[in-house]
């Protein structure tokens, strides 16, 4: 074994096969349990096309991974030196996103992917040309490995009239079917199913119809959906007032319909993301015709039935995502990567990290349990020139993709175990402890993320939006009214770097907390404009992390039956887990052979989701929220048994906390398997199957049966059957 200066530490560098245990980490590390083994071994380890391997063990994956980021530095003597670095954050916690771990460095033997998971698609045009552009894109998009969002409230209602053909069109609902055909079709990189995201304004003519579309069994699998909601939608559903379903109107349709555009019964004047062929007015509202009213509280309660019965469709407060948005003067954002923590711009795209918080837990499960600040704010240091550096290397397949990611340089730094520490910490998820906790550990990162931002600005210059220049318009005085209170007048041309530090809302909550800072960010500019976002972190949290805790949630269980999507496999593989902190908790008390019987004597704070209230899930969310400058995906997980009029309210809550989005799932098996499901769950679950001779056969959820050549639950083949992935392949 040869040893090496990493950082402050020695470092051993071990080529044994299937080496489990993260080399040059002082702090306390369990051996790798098989499942995280087995998901490393098939998400991120470079093998050839044969399936032989080419990393030895994760230590080799972390090394491939930092010389690759590492390259792209000036000199050898800079990559030599940042190399080193980068596989110390590593071992760390520092853990790049999946398409990082799995394509960085693997050019030679996948050299059509790229590094980056999050994209949004150019707007779909309302055109059979512009609809077609946009499912070849995507196409190229998901080949590459990349997650897509899309907004299709652009396109124009079911049974509008087509002036070019003649015809009515059958709706966005429709060509949404092409989309969800094509991500089927195609074999998205790396062994990973296609991940799609559908937005649709609240307004749109069709809203019910995209509420309900995924009720029919196997349609738009390959999408999450969610909706657009604003502020105007929550102050209808608050006074009980009327809510008008739109859709702009062209000049073609007006001559032939003739409305009073002054008539707000007829028309009504809106921001919308089009204006081509459409009539516009002095401000640049689009005139958009009203097609029927509802009231907003029915509409309201349409809304809540399906995401309490279905999960979908998620919740995106796409106000005070524009709101928020650092790059507020030059995007209008309608759509987010497929989990939401992400929202971008036409043809936006993120590349996301994450970084382990278990790792910065010292004397876990004591009185004296503390958290290393120090540690930590080092690694996020060092992470964020890594990730960085992944936009030199970002491999995305559209020339537009290429000009947004490195014109911006955005990425999303997050954090995952969150509920894990918090546990080893000897507090309980959603009390107000954890809350200031989880607050402060969000504030450091976003500190030091952007004290970095000015660093590297500095040594390697600003993203070049930074130095570009933009006009003063009605349309941004209107945003930021303190604009002309600074001097500035109607026309003027003003850097990107001032619009960034000094008038985005969030730069300006950063700047109560360093002042000089963010005056030294609007004087030099910064090397990105968005720094950070949680993520959900499944298969990163369950491998490299040895299940920690995904993102910013609690743990579903500590011990509990994943469902994992396997390369060659119709349904998705029932496989055993244990939470982090139940392994490091054993193992500390010398429990490591014992089974469930002793989770009885756990500490009353090791809690896991369901014992946490939706309330404290938005409180978590919120106290993070603060200080993530893009979004975060997080999940309230709700009882099966919940009152529908305190579920109402969770999404309620949510809009008065100011988070971007709200997601929550309640446990409806009729419905559908989720990806993490309790075994006491499926223990009182019947699912029917009936056979080709009309027989019905009835099966708990965690009975395994053989079909097709394979084993399953019973659950994930019910699920299965009713997605349609049998008789589609």
């Amino acid at each position: 074994m040869s040893e090496e200066l990493i950082g402050e530490q020695v470092v051993g560098s071990n080529n044994e096969k299937q080496n489990n245990r993260l080399e040059g980490v002082e702090s306390f590390v369990l051996p790798l349990q098989d499942a995280s083994m087995d998901i490393w071994d098939s998400k991120y380890r470079l093998k050839t096309a044969q399936g032989d391997p080419l990393d030895d063990d994760i230590n080799a994956t972390f090394k491939r991974v930092a010389i690759a980021i590492s390259e792209v530095e000036k000199n050898k003597t800079l990559q030599a030196k940042w190399q080193k670095k980068f596989e110390w954050a590593m071992r760390w916690g520092a853990i790049p996103a999946g398409r990082i771990m799995s394509n960085a460095g693997a050019a030679q033997h996948k050299p059509a992917t790229s590094t980056i998971n999050c994209t949004v698609s150019g707007i779909v045009e309302d055109s059979m040309q512009g609809i077609l552009d946009k499912v070849q894109q995507a196409g190229l998009t998901l080949k590459a490995g990349c997650g897509i969002g899309y907004e299709f409230s652009t396109l124009r209602p079911k049974d509008a009239f087509v002036n070019g053909a003649g015809a009515y069109t059958s709706g966005p609902l429709s060509f949404m079917d092409i989309y969800d055909k094509m991500c089927f079709t195609v074999s998205s990189a790396g062994g990973r199913r296609g991940a799609q995201m559908a937005t649709f304004d609240v307004s749109h003519p069709d809203v019910l119809d995209f509420i309900k579309a995924k009720r029919e069994d196997g349609r738009l699998r390959q999408f999450n959906l969610s909706l657009l909601i604003t502020d105007e939608f929550m102050q209808a559903v608050k006074t009980n007032a009327d809510w008008p379903l739109v859709f702009p109107l062209d000049e073609k349709e007006q001559a032939r319909e003739q409305l009073d555009l002054e008539d707000t019964s007829q028309v009504i004047w809106k921001e919308w993301p089009i204006t081509k062929d459409y009539i516009v007015n002095d401000a640049g509202k689009v005139a958009c015709k009203v097609y029927r009213t509802i009231a907003a509280q029915k509409l309201w309660n349409v809304i809540m039935t399906s995401t309490y019965d279905f999960a979908e469709p998620g919740f995106i407060l796409i106000d005070k995502v524009n709101q928020m948005n650092n790059n507020w003067f030059c995007e209008n954002i309608r759509a987010t990567n497929p989990c939401g923590e992400q929202p971008l711009p036409p043809h936006g795209s993120c590349l996301l990290g994450s970084i382990n918080l278990t790792r910065f837990v010292k004397q876990p499960f004591t009185a004296d349990a503390q958290f290393n600040w120090a540690q930590f704010k080092e690694v996020v240091a060092v992470f964020t020139r890594m990730l960085d550096n992944v936009v030199e290397i970002n491999g995305l397949p559209l020339p537009e993709q290429e000009f947004e990611i490195r014109n911006k340089r955005r990425h999303g730094m997050g954090y995952l175990g969150l509920g894990s520490s918090i546990t080893m910490l000897g507090m309980k998820y959603g009390d107000e402890a954890s809350q200031l906790f989880t607050e402060e550990v969000t504030r450091q990162l976003a500190l030091v993320g952007w004290q970095q931002g000015l660093a590297l600005a500095k040594e390697k210059g600003p993203a070049p939006s930074m130095e570009e220049e933009f006009e003063l318009t009605h349309s941004l005085v209107s945003q930021r009214p303190e604009l002309l209170t600074d001097g500035f007048k109607l026309g003027d041309k003003i850097k990107g770097k001032v619009l960034h530090a000094k008038y985005s809302r969030y730069m300006q909550q950063l700047a109560e907390e360093d002042p000089e800072l963010v005056l030294d960010l609007a004087k030099i500019g910064s090397r990105f404009t968005h720094h950070s976002s949680i993520a959900p972190t499944g298969t990163i949290s369950l491998s490299v992390a040895n299940n920690a805790s995904n993102g910013i949630e609690p743990s579903f269980a500590h011990h509990y039956a994943r469902n994992i999507i396997k390369p060659g496999r119709k349904t998705k593989e029932k496989v055993d887990v244990y939470s982090y902190e139940l392994l490091a908790y054993r193992a500390i008390h010398g429990l490591e052979g014992e089974e469930e019987g002793h989770q009885q004597a756990l500490p009353d704070y090791f809690i896991t989701s369901d014992a946490v209230s939706p309330q404290q899930h938005v409180d978590i969310q919120a106290a993070a929220q603060k200080w993530i400058d893009s979004s975060i995906s997080k999940t309230a997980n709700v009882p099966s048994d919940y009152p529908f009029e305190k579920f109402k309210h969770i999404y309620q809550y949510a809009y008065d906390k100011s988070l971007k989005g709200c997601t929550t799932f309640r446990f409806n098996p009729e419905v559908f398997q989720g990806v993490l499901v309790q075994e006491k769950d499926l223990e009182n679950t019947l699912y029917k199957f009936t056979l080709s001779n009309d027989q019905v056969v009835e099966l708990k959820g965690n009975e395994m049966v053989e079909y097709d050549g394979e084993t399953h639950s019973a659950a994930n083949l019910y699920d299965a059957l009713k997605e349609g992935y049998y008789g589609k392949l």
